[in-house]
């Protein structure tokens, strides 16, 4: 079986007195779940960035499966509260979607009739199901999430990550996520 991703002694280092990484080894295969759990600062999210060529390896090497689809979730969204952004122009910004496209992967993603909210006025879990909603658009083989519940209270954790599973087993797709919540992941 041919894996998705593949890192080989990855370090990665923020100027020479800020190694974050040091001689990582990882395979990801299709429809594999991995959860990478640490406490805040020990570069969780880096190795998810080298691993997506978001940020230069400095030493070692990523292979990843050709064409491989990706579908990424960030750790924050920081938006301008004054820009007119509406959730249906955001899930826009990359791919050309109709209208029956976006309701379909709001429906998905629990967030159906958002498509004129402006995304400033949405709640932390309203963002997040509107983000793996522009994560979804691809078709992902690989969805990548970046701590995305944080600053969700515990029900609204749970019921992220339980649609999580029912997207993951209708695309069939590996997930990698990263948290540093050992409880929330179990």
């Amino acid at each position: 079986m041919t894996a998705l991703i593949e890192a080989r002694g990855l370090s990665v280092a923020y100027g020479p007195a800020a190694p974050v990484l040091s001689h990582v080894d990882f395979t990801l295969q299709p429809g594999e779940i991995v959860t990478i759990v640490g406490p805040n600062g020990s570069g969780k999210s880096t190795l998810l960035r080298a691993l997506l060529d978001m940020v230069p390896a400095t030493q070692g090497r990523v292979t990843r499966a050709p064409d491989l689809r990706v579908g990424y979730v960030p750790q924050k969204l920081h938006l301008d509260a004054n820009l007119p952004l509406t959730v249906q122009r955001f899930l826009r910004l990359n791919r050309k979607l109709s209208r029956d496209e976006i309701a379909h992967l709001l429906s998905r993603t629990g967030a159906s009739g958002l498509e004129k909210r402006a995304m400033a006025t949405l709640s932390g879990g309203q963002l997040q199901r509107v983000m793996l909603a522009r994560a979804l658009a691809g078709d992902p083989q690989l969805l990548v999430l970046d701590e995305p519940t944080q600053g969700l209270d515990q029900p609204g954790t749970a019921a992220f990550y339980r649609l999580i599973e029912t997207v993951r087993q209708e695309l069939n797709c590996a997930v990698l996520s990263v948290s540093h919540d050992l409880h929330v992941v179990m």
